[in-house]
Order: C-alpha cells, then sequence, then structure tokens
C-alpha cells in the first residue's frame, strides 16, 4: 500500500504542474483570440475546423491527399534513414578526431565552419546532386544532425581515463577490440547527447525541407495548408510536430540510458 501511495505522489507530482500550465495556456489563448479581429483562432474554434483531420488521420485519398498519420509516417521514414546514416558517420569520425590529433587539427576547422550553414541552405545543392526530393531530403537531415554527433563523440573520446587506455595496452587489445570494449562504452553518454540533440535537429530540418520538396510528409501538409489558409490545420499539425519531436528525443534518451546504464542523462 506505501508503494502504491507513493507512486500515486510521484505520478501527480509529475502530472498536475504541467497539466495546470497548459489548461492555463488554453484560457489565455481562448481570451485573447476570442475577440473581434483576432488574427489567430482560439482553441475552440481550431478543434471545430480542424476536426475532419483530428478525427481521421488514416484516409487516404491517393496522391497528397492523405491523413496526418501518413504524413508523419513519411517524415519519420525520412528521418530514420538520414538520422540513421549520420549516427554511422559521426560517431566513426567523431572517434578519429578524438583519438587522432593530426585528424583534430586537420578536420575540425572545416567541420566548425560546415555546421554553422543552415540546414535549408544545403536543399539546393541535394537538389543539383540528387535531382530527387527524397534522396535531397534525407541528404538535408544527414548533413543537419551529424555535427553534435561528431563533436559529442570527439569530446567523449578524448575523456577516456588514461587508465583504461594502461589497461588495453597490458591486454595488448588490437584497434578493434580497443574501440568496441574500451571507447564505445567510455564514450557512450556522450555519443547518446550528441545523439539526442540531432535527432532534434533532424526533425526540425525534415520539416523545414519538406515545405520546399513537396510531396507527402507533414512539411508539406503544413505549407499545403498554409496555401488553403486553413490556419487551424497548420496548428493542430504543429501540435502533433511537437509531439513527436519529444517522442523521438526521449526514445533516444531511453535507449541511451539502456546502454549507459543510467549515466547518460535522461
Amino acid at each position: 500500500m506505501a508503494t502504491l501511495n507513493s507512486v500515486g505522489k510521484n505520478l501527480a507530482k509529475n502530472l498536475i504542474p504541467p497539466v495546470v500550465v497548459l489548461i492555463a495556456f488554453l484560457v489565455i489563448w481562448e481570451m485573447l483570440c476570442s475577440r473581434p479581429g483576432a488574427g489567430l483562432p482560439p482553441p475552440s474554434r481550431v478543434v471545430t475546423e480542424a476536426w475532419d483531420i483530428i478525427a481521421h488521420p488514416f484516409y487516404d485519398n491517393g496522391g497528397t491527399d492523405k491523413g496526418l498519420f501518413w504524413h508523419i509516417a513519411a517524415s519519420i521514414q525520412r528521418v530514420a534513414l538520414g538520422f540513421a546514416l549520420a549516427t554511422v558517420a559521426g560517431i566513426l569520425t567523431g572517434t578519429l578526431i578524438g583519438q587522432s590529433e593530426w585528424a583534430m587539427r586537420g578536420l575540425d576547422p572545416i567541420f566548425q565552419v560546415l555546421r554553422t550553414i543552415p540546414p535549408l541552405a544545403w536543399l539546393p545543392l541535394s537538389l543539383a546532386a540528387f535531382r530527387d526530393g527524397q534522396p535531397s531530403a534525407i541528404f538535408v537531415i544527414f548533413i543537419t544532425s551529424i555535427w553534435p554527433i561528431i563533436i559529442n563523440t570527439a569530446v567523449g573520446i578524448r575523456n577516456i581515463p588514461q587508465d583504461y587506455r594502461n589497461v588495453a595496452a597490458v591486454l595488448r587489445l588490437n584497434p578493434l577490440e580497443f574501440f568496441a570494449k574500451i571507447m564505445l562504452p567510455s564514450a557512450a553518454p556522450y555519443i547518446f547527447t550528441g545523439l539526442r540533440i540531432g535527432v532534434g535537429l533532424s526533425w526540425l530540418a525534415i520539416v523545414a525541407a519538406e515545405m520546399l520538396i513537396g510531396g507527402v510528409g507533414i512539411g508539406f501538409f503544413i505549407w499545403d495548408a498554409w496555401n488553403s489558409s486553413h490556419i487551424s490545420e497548420i496548428i493542430v499539425a504543429l501540435v502533433y510536430v511537437g509531439v513527436i519531436g519529444f517522442i523521438l528525443d526521449r526514445f533516444v534518451a531511453f535507449v541511451g540510458t539502456l546502454v549507459t546504464r543510467g549515466t547518460a542523462t535522461a
């Protein structure tokens, strides 16, 4: 019974504050946007006007006329592929930079310049290279999310305790064994910090890129709703974007906690 009471108290402690803040936000929004001449619809009108897309997210009439589920699914697929490529390339490159002083001096200045380029600035170049919207969007995700992965992995590798390196030398571990048994476990908290930042940037980048490349995707849905003056649908889509972004971050944090046995910040 005591355990149940403790769980109930913790649940209430975590749920009540955000629920109260959300209700207060909705009330203030309703009051401000219900006045004549307000530019945005109040929550009550958003639900009324966008009820069809809320209640029927799975419809598919062909082409781009699809429910929100299919647009979100298409965006997540692009993010999954681009982020997976960035994860592999970022960890390997970060390991090289963290392990090799020469590589750090040669590559770090270049990466510091490239990472400051806005994601959408890469889109025209990728469209010219790939001549297709799908690989172009995936490239934008890749080039946007790879930098925090590289930087955090390199920092993690450079912070491996010297004692670990000494043990590896005593055991005469080959480079592959040293990478798998020493480097990755030691740098894992740093790596997953970079992965969390990277997945957030990936989600931001794909929504923006899809507004320009068209096709099925949540970014295209938002831009199409804007062109059709469906402001309520845009607001609903933004709620979905925020929720999915939160879920992606929590998922990477959860995997990081499992892999690092709780040493990665959740």
